[in-house]
């Protein structure tokens, strides 16, 4: 017998949730301190200020300063929230009842919030099975003669090709509106998203990338949209020239100077964050691509992911529950999906409750949508298959590669 055909075949190393030893002996690095010396010194001037409203206020007049140097974004409204802003450009864009909006079905639920109060129509299409982006395919066949707007969501900082939306939006006159909430520091081709629909919208939600807390920003280059910003999102009035009028009927978006003050020095503070976790996640899917079973977050070719979370998918018919508690056992954050339901599977979408238990555009026949008869396959299939791994800018290489390490282990046993 020669040597070779005498060799023992390897044998799997022992999964921790077996009683072996764990890959990852520490827990996950906690999130760094994220305000500092220089979120003092801005909230220091605004305290020396006389006013704290947003109006000319220099904190505001800051913050879009900074933000337009990463966003070049003609006209930019400072805002209370993501969801706000989103509602903003919403209304900006004419959206009136009984149009539709088409959104993806994995989002917040503050993507679609500004849609039903505008008394429009959020219209689900379905998504690429791997980068959990709309599927231009599916927007297509989704469109009406109702359809005023596409809503992109460049979801957990992955780009979505801008070309077949854009493409879509001149076909048929829609307006490409960019939730960016998950997307601070992406690009696609070179460009930062937010800047490449009609108009883009962004939060500063404590739990983004950055943040004040809650805040958020929209902006356009569209003078068609852009110059009813600042009116959609402080109740209509136009400030200019100290004219207070009231043209059009819009609720109080307004950001304060405070929150501002926090934000702008939090845009100094963008690239660093980003490209961090940008590397941070490509190196985590370099290493466990290839993996039989296992498709890792994908962005196509062009796009600059900053990796808010990514999503990895299980193929058809392994047990993804086992899967992620050997996960956890070798020390690994993993989580199941990313969002409980889809959003057309929530309650009061299923009963079209919105306002106070009733849908008044339904009701008074402006709309034929039954979210009960909605189906989005892929979407549904996504959130039963994918497995959520934070990512974050506290992590180091060596976190990274441990984790790669757990899960190429997890997945040759399980």
């Amino acid at each position: 017998m020669s040597a070779s055909s005498s060799t023992p075949a390897t044998v799997p190393e022992p999964l921790a949730i077996d009683g072996g030893q764990p890959v990852l002996s520490t827990p996950m690095p906690p999130m760094p301190h994220r305000w500092g010396a220089e979120e003092l010194a801005q909230l220091g001037k605004a305290i020396d200020q006389q006013t704290l409203f947003y109006w000319n206020g220099p904190q505001t007049k800051e913050l879009i300063r900074r933000f337009q140097q990463h966003y070049p974004l003609r006209d930019v409204m400072a805002c209370s929230s993501g969801t706000a802003s989103i509602h903003i450009a919403v209304e900006a864009a004419g959206i009136a009842p009984g149009d539709e909006v088409i959104v993806p079905p994995i989002t917040d639920m503050g993507t679609v919030i500004g849609i039903i109060y505008q008394q429009a129509v959020p219209v689900f299409a379905d998504l690429d099975p791997y980068s959990y982006n709309l599927d231009p395919a599916d927007v297509r066949r989704k469109i009406t003669s109702r359809t005023k707007a596409i809503i992109l969501v460049h979801l957990a900082g992955n780009p979505a090709p801008i070309e077949p939306f854009r493409a879509l939006a001149e076909e048929f006159n829609l307006v490409l509106i960019e939730d960016c909430a998950q997307a601070w520091g992406a690009e696609w081709q070179g460009r930062p998203v937010g800047t490449l629909g009609d108009i883009g919208c962004f939060s500063l939600n404590d739990f983004k990338h950055i943040g004040c807390g809650d805040g958020g920003l929209v902006g356009s280059n569209n003078t068609a949209y852009g110059s009813k910003l600042q009116l959609c999102g402080d109740k209509g009035y136009a400030r200019e020239g100290g004219v207070v009028s009231g043209a059009i009927f819009a609720p109080n978006y307004r950001i304060s100077e405070l929150q501002s003050a926090v934000a702008a020095a939090q845009m100094d503070r963008l690239e660093g964050v980003t490209s961090r976790r940008h590397a941070l996640g490509n190196q985590l899917v370099e290493q466990i691509s290839g993996l039989p079973g296992l498709t890792p977050h994908r962005v196509a070719p062009g796009g600059k992911c900053t990796w808010w979370f990514q999503l990895h998918r299980l193929d058809a018919g392994r047990d993804r529950e086992r899967y992620i508690a050997a996960l956890q056992a070798e020390g690994v954050p993993a989580t199941p999906g990313y969002i409980p339901r889809l959003i057309f599977q929530t309650q009061v979408f299923q009963e079209h409750g919105f306002f106070a238990g009733q849908w008044p555009l339904k009701a008074c026949g402006q709309t034929e949508m039954d979210y009960r008869e909605v189906s989005c396959p892929e979407a549904d299939a996504i959130l039963d298959r994918v497995i959520r791994i934070p990512i974050h800018q506290g992590m180091d290489e060596a976190y990274i590669d441990g984790m790669a390490r757990a899960i190429r282990k997890v997945n040759a046993a399980v």
